[in-house]
């Protein structure tokens, strides 16, 4: 093979690759030198001269004429014997450049010299991979399932760059079929090896963030601003929304008419419950919003102590403590994510020396009932009693002959 036919030999990794000419020049170089090295000892005294634009490749070794028998390093070294095979005028103390063929690097070093710029080409390509996708690192995406795993779904976007959505960052309900475009966001881009590993996310808070920016034109245009995000993914979110625009009603705006514009949101997250809560400085205010639909008679902050969340009590009705809490918990734990503040709702007007822990049952309750129950945020017996006999099955795991018979139990302290 001649030098000058090796760079078409390889045009098929220009063309597979998007890589432009010169840069395919730069690494040819690179190798050849790489290959030089390894067969000389030293790639100092060749040069290498490229053509891009021809296509033409050319190695010239340079050495020091020098008296027959007197050569010590034939890399660096011709005797004057030789040096006129090469031109017939040369002379002693003078530099030969003799031009290397491809063919005399050996068919070893080609097959190496060709599996090393393979490998330098896919690494040139995973870097630009890598810098192009880590700016889109927090950026809504959308790319097409090629295959689907127990533990990821492998995706392919329009470059045919290969995208992971992990189980994890997968919504409890999402199921995807091959061929089927999903979205979500671009959560990490990191380089493993040389091989970019790019980490699509559909739970990530700023995954909501970005579909409201897309569904909803007022928060595109930053008519709207959103102030904070809690999730639970496939379950419930809340947001907080203002607007510098008095004349802007942001929840409004976000949820549309008869919640037409959230609908396509919800649909995207599997059904995920959002509440919409207009945002306010006033922390009070704030934390009471948060824990919509429950209505809150007063709230108390409490400064953080040390490295702990600040606190606060929140005063309800009996009546709302349930709303408050959610099933599961679910809904403070949303609103202490949103607000950042620790939670503990008090029941209004009913003091601890009208009530009585629940841990102060053990004897005659079990532990894990006890616990089944402060899930649910009931730490106490009146707070147990206060609700009926099928609100509790419907909200706990427990059975309507354990909830009649605690129930029972702690009646009995109060009457005695």
């Amino acid at each position: 093979m001649e030098n000058i036919a090796l760079i078409d030999s390889f045009s098929e990794f220009k063309d597979d690759k998007s890589i432009d000419r010169v840069t395919l020049m730069a690494i040819l170089e690179e190798v050849f030198r790489a290959a030089l090295k390894r067969k000389y000892g030293s790639d100092d005294n060749f040069d290498i001269i490229i053509n891009p634009d021809k296509g033409d490749l050319e190695i010239w070794r340079n050495r020091i004429v020098v008296e027959d028998g007197e050569v010590e390093d034939d890399n660096e070294e011709i005797s004057l014997t030789d040096a006129i095979k090469i031109e017939p005028d040369f002379e002693v103390g003078e530099e030969a450049s003799e031009e290397v063929k491809l063919e005399n690097l050996g068919r070893r070093a080609i097959l190496a010299l060709r599996q090393n710029l393979i490998a330098k080409i896919h690494e040139h390509d995973n870097t630009n991979i890598y810098k192009q996708y880590k700016e889109l690192e927090g950026e809504l995406y959308s790319a097409e399932v090629h295959h689907v795993r127990h533990n990821a779904v492998i995706l392919l976007d329009d470059n045919g760059t290969e995208i992971v959505l992990p189980k994890s960052e997968q919504i409890r309900a999402d199921y995807f079929r091959k061929g089927e475009s999903i979205r979500g966001i671009i959560k990490s881009v990191e380089l493993r090896g040389n091989k970019p590993a790019i980490i699509l996310s559909r739970t990530a808070p700023e995954f909501l963030v970005k579909l409201f920016e897309q569904e909803i034109p007022e928060v595109f245009d930053g008519l709207i601003t959103i102030e904070g995000v809690a999730r639970i993914p496939g379950d419930k979110a809340k947001i907080a929304v203002d607007s510098y625009d008095d004349r802007i009603d942001p929840v409004g705006a976000c949820v549309g008419m008869k919640g037409s514009r959230i609908h396509g949101i919800v649909r995207e997250l599997g059904n995920e419950n959002i509440d919409v809560i207009n945002y306010t400085k006033n922390k009070s205010i704030f934390i009471a919003r948060a824990l919509s639909p429950a209505k809150v008679s007063s709230v108390v902050l409490h400064e953080a102590e040390g490295d702990n969340k600040p606190r606060v009590d929140v005063f309800l009705k009996p009546e709302e403590v349930s709303k408050a809490i959610g099933r599961g918990g679910v809904n403070i734990r949303l609103a202490t994510m949103l607000t950042g503040y620790e939670i503990d709702v008090q029941r209004e007007g009913v003091t601890m020396e009208d009530d009585v822990e629940l841990t102060e049952f053990t004897d005659e309750i079990e532990a894990w009932i006890i616990e089944e129950l402060k899930k649910i945020g009931l730490d106490t017996a009146k707070s147990v009693l206060e609700l009926d006999v099928q609100d509790l099955v419907k909200r706990t795991d427990l059975e309507e002959e354990t909830i009649i018979d605690i129930q029972r139990v702690l009646k009995e302290e109060f009457e005695g």
